[in-house]
C-alpha cells in the first residue's frame, strides 16, 4: 500500500493559518484573537487624553509592534495559498487590509492613525475560530422571515406616514407660528417625533386644542408601536414551523457542516435522522 505523499511547507502553513481543527491552528487563531483584542485596547486607551499624556510613547511603540505582527500574518496568509488574489478580495482579506493600512498611512498623513478603530472589524474572525459558522443558518432563517414581512411592513409604514402628514398639517393649523410650528414640514417632524414616542421636546403645543391633538398623537403612537413587532413575530413563527431542524453533527461520523436541506451525511453517506 502506497504511503501518503509528504505535505509541503505551504500545505502545513495553510493548516495552521486557515484551519482551526488542529492544535496548531487553534493556538494560532487564539493567539491572533488575543493580539487583536490587545491592539484594540491600546487604541481605546490612547484616545483618553490623560492616559495618552502619560503613556503615549509606550502606546506608539506597542502600536508598531502590532502593525508588524499583523503585517507578517497578512503576508503569511498570502504565501500559504496558491491563489493569493482570492484572499485579497475576500471579505476577511479586505477587512485585514483596511485594519492594516492606517498604521502605515499615519507615516504620510497626519491623523490617519485615528482610523485604527477599524481594527475592531478583525474580531469577525471569532466566528471562524470558535466554529460558529452554523449560526449562519439561523441568520438565513431570520433573513427569510424579514423578507416575508417586507410587504406588510411597507403598507404599515405608508399608513403611519399618511397619519403623520395629516396630524402634522392639523397641528400647523391649530398652533401659531410663534409656538414653533412655523411650517407644515416642521409640524410633520413634530408628529413623527411624537408618534414614535421619542419626544425631543424642541417643539411642543401651547394652546388647549393643540395639547388635545398631541394627546391623540401620543395614544396613536402607543397603539401602533407593537404592530411591526407582531408582523415580524408572526412571520418568524411561520418560518420556524417550515424549517427542518438538522442535527449539529452526523450520528455516524460526528462530522458537521451539512446543508440545511441535507438528508444524508456528505462525508459518510449515513442518514442524518434516526
Amino acid at each position: 500500500m502506497a504511503s501518503d505523499p509528504p505535505k509541503d511547507w505551504r500545505f502545513k502553513l495553510h493548516e495552521v493559518i486557515y484551519e482551526s481543527n488542529t492544535p496548531a491552528g487553534k493556538a494560532f487563531d487564539v493567539g491572533l484573537l488575543i493580539a487583536i483584542f490587545s491592539s484594540i485596547i491600546v487604541v481605546m486607551l490612547d484616545s483618553v487624553v490623560g492616559i495618552h499624556q502619560q503613556y503615549g510613547k509606550l502606546f506608539n511603540v506597542m502600536e508598531w509592534i502590532f502593525a508588524a505582527l499583523f503585517t507578517v500574518e497578512y503576508i503569511l496568509r498570502l504565501v500559504s495559498i496558491r491563489k493569493p488574489i482570492s484572499y485579497v478580495i475576500s471579505p476577511l482579506g479586505i477587512i485585514d487590509l483596511i485594519a492594516l493600512l492606517p498604521s502605515y498611512l499615519s507615516i504620510f498623513f497626519i491623523g490617519a492613525q485615528s482610523l485604527l478603530v477599524f481594527r475592531a472589524l478583525r474580531l469577525l474572525r471569532v466566528f471562524r475560530i470558535f466554529k460558529l459558522g452554523h449560526f449562519l443558518t439561523e441568520i438565513n432563517f431570520l433573513t427569510q422571515a424579514l423578507k416575508n414581512s417586507v410587504r406588510k411592513i411597507s403598507i404599515f409604514l405608508v399608513t403611519v406616514l399618511t397619519i403623520t402628514v395629516i396630524l402634522g398639517s392639523i397641528m400647523y393649523l391649530v398652533e401659531k407660528r410663534e409656538n414653533g410650528f412655523s411650517n407644515i414640514p416642521e409640524s410633520i417632524y413634530w408628529a413623527i417625533v411624537t408618534i414614535t414616542t421619542v419626544g425631543y421636546g424642541d417643539i411642543s403645543p401651547i394652546t388647549p386644542l393643540g395639547k388635545f391633538v398631541a394627546s391623540v398623537v401620543m395614544l396613536i403612537g402607543y397603539a401602533i408601536i407593537a404592530v411591526p413587532t407582531g408582523i415580524i413575530t408572526h412571520d418568524i413563527a411561520v418560518a420556524a414551523r417550515q424549517k427542518k431542524e438538522l442535527p449539529e453533527s452526523c450520528p455516524s461520523c460526528s462530522r458537521e457542516g451539512h446543508d440545511s436541506d441535507a438528508l444524508f451525511c456528505k462525508y459518510c453517506g449515513s442518514s442524518l435522522f434516526k
